[in-house]
């Protein structure tokens, strides 16, 4: 069985404007996987889309409680990690910078130990002025390919990783 983000209520998907669920079956321990994750910082060795983050908080990776900033498309955003069950589950709540119409968004990975390594699911909500305009009008499925394209990335990263250790 797969398991699913836990959703605060006021971000869950029957409430929110703008949904995405991205997953993937991944020939990597979790451990590998899940080391990738909480090294924000170094998001950018494997998707290069995700080259600004910060942590600001002081720890060198995500934890309960972190917190970070990105630049993400363009758009400076503040990060919080509300969820961290190590190996297993990450989330983050988001604002975004400047914007004065108080969006939001939700951001969860899942990841399930499997026979041949582990299943990467991933899914985000997004609520708010900002995000219909610049995601739902301007660019409608711009956050299901950049999700597709970070956990691909994310699996092959992994996967390069875990053949290492193995070899």
């Amino acid at each position: 069985m797969i398991d699913k983000v836990i959703w605060p209520e006021r971000y869950h998907p029957k409430t929110s404007a703008i949904y995405a669920l991205n997953d993937i079956d991944v020939k990597a321990p979790p451990e590998v996987v899940w080391k990738l994750l909480v090294d924000a910082e170094h998001w950018a060795h494997y998707f290069p889309a995700e080259n600004h983050v910060r942590i600001l908080s002081g720890e060198s990776e995500l934890a309960l409680g972190t917190r970070y900033s990105r630049v993400t498309v363009g758009y400076p955003m503040s990060l919080v990690v509300t969820e961290c069950v190590p190996g297993r589950r990450l989330a983050w709540a988001t604002t975004v910078d400047g914007d004065k119409t108080g969006s939001t968004a939700y951001h969860g990975w899942v990841i399930t130990p499997t026979d041949a390594g582990c299943h990467v699911l991933t899914e985000e909500t997004q609520q708010g002025d900002f995000f219909l305009d610049v995601i739902g009008r301007q660019h409608p499925g711009a956050l299901y390919r950049y999700h597709q394209d970070w956990v691909e990335r994310l699996a092959r990263a992994a996967e390069a990783q875990a053949a290492k250790i193995a070899a």
